[in-house]
């Protein structure tokens, strides 16, 4: 039975003597060269697959902030006599005449938008100066602008 060994040993070295250096080389490299693609292309889809849970984290983070939060119980509101707009209507008599706020406020915007030919929307702010005794109103529009208007 050693002689049966023996010859097995011999076949393979012969056959191992046989393949030229320069081959083994060769297929060694290839070998390698197989593994590195090999990690490299397992390196892409780990990155593929953290780069998909990043994304899905951030929709999760996008949908989160999102979506609308119940609205919070509201206390009951307090009463004041400060809270509520108190409606005024003002109006100035001299010498048997009476004219109201609002038709003075009306002349006003009139006027200036017809003399600086801008819009009612431009205004920002009315001074109006009542002189009964004139018969007038003297108004200044936006801090700049002024005129007067007969009543």
């Amino acid at each position: 039975m050693a002689t049966k060994s023996t010859a097995k040993t011999k076949t393979v070295v012969k056959e191992t003597k046989q393949v030229p250096v320069n081959v083994l080389a060769d297929t060694v490299k290839k070998a390698e060269t197989v593994d590195a693609k090999t990690k490299e292309a397992e390196t892409k889809k780990d990155t593929v697959k953290k780069t998909s849970a990043a994304k899905e984290t951030v929709k999760e983070t996008v949908k989160k902030a999102t979506e609308k939060k119940a609205p919070a119980k509201k206390e009951p509101a307090k009463k004041s006599a400060a809270k509520k707009e108190i409606k005024i209507k003002t109006y100035v008599q001299y010498m048997g005449r009476q004219v109201e706020e609002k038709d003075m406020i009306a002349a006003v915007k009139k006027a200036w938008t017809k003399e600086n030919k801008k819009k009612v929307g431009d205004i920002k702010d009315i001074a109006l100066y009542i002189k009964p005794e004139d018969g007038a109103v003297y108004y200044v529009v936006n801090g700049t602008d002024t005129g007067s208007v007969q009543y």
